[in-house]
C-alpha cells in the first residue's frame, strides 16, 4: 500500500480523497510579555538563603573578634512566560550581617575563613545563645528568547537561616610551671 499524500489540507489515497470542510485554524500569534510581567515573574524566583559560618564555631568570647563568612554562588534559572524563554542570572552583591545582639553590618564581601578577617564582629556581653544570620542581596538581569540582557532594576534579597552562637567570657589565670 502506498503512503497517503497531503495536498492543500487534503489527504489523497489510491481509493479516496478526503478534504476537510472547515479550514485549519491559524495558530494565534504569541503575545509579547510586558516588562512589568517579566519583572514580576523574575522577582518571584526564590533566591538562595545563605548560612553564616562562624570562627570559632558554635562558641566565641566577648571582646575577641569573631570571624563571619558565607559561601555565595550566582544563580542561573530559565522560566517560561507566555511561551517565551526567559534566562535569569542573579549575582550576590551585598550582605547584611545580623549579629544577634541588636547590631548589624552591611558589606559587599562575603567574608573569608581564618586567617582572613574581612568580616568580624566583637561581642560586648555574654549570651547563652544569639542567633546570627546574613541576608543576601542579589543583582538580577534577564533576557527574553536569547536577546540582550536587561537589568531587573531592583535587587532581590534572601533572608538567611539563623545560626546559633554562644558568647562566653574567659578570665586569664596565672599558674606556676611544675618542676
Amino acid at each position: 500500500m502506498q503512503s497517503p499524500w497531503l495536498i492543500e489540507n487534503c489527504t489523497i489515497t489510491p481509493d479516496s480523497v478526503d478534504c476537510p470542510t472547515e479550514p485549519t485554524p491559524a495558530r494565534p500569534a504569541r503575545r509579547q510579555a510586558t516588562p512589568s510581567e517579566i519583572r514580576r515573574a523574575v522577582s518571584e524566583i526564590p533566591m538562595p538563603a545563605l548560612r553564616v559560618t562562624v570562627q570559632p564555631g558554635g562558641r566565641t568570647l566577648v571582646n575577641v573578634p569573631t570571624i563571619l563568612h558565607t559561601d555565595p554562588r550566582p544563580v542561573s534559572e530559565r522560566i517560561t512566560l507566555l511561551g517565551h524563554d526567559i534566562d535569569v542570572e542573579a549575582t550576590p552583591t551585598g550582605y547584611i550581617w545580623h549579629h544577634g545582639d541588636g547590631t548589624s553590618r552591611t558589606t559587599t564581601r562575603p567574608g573569608r575563613p581564618y586567617p582572613a578577617k574581612d568580616v568580624t564582629h566583637t561581642y560586648q556581653r555574654t549570651a547563652d545563645q544569639v542567633s546570627i544570620r546574613v541576608d543576601t542581596t542579589y543583582t538580577v538581569r534577564y533576557r527574553v528568547d536569547g536577546g540582550a540582557w536587561t537589568p531587573l532594576g531592583q535587587p532581590l534579597t534572601a533572608t538567611g537561616a539563623a545560626t546559633p552562637l554562644e558568647v562566653a567570657e574567659a578570665a586569664p589565670v596565672l599558674v606556676s610551671p611544675r618542676r
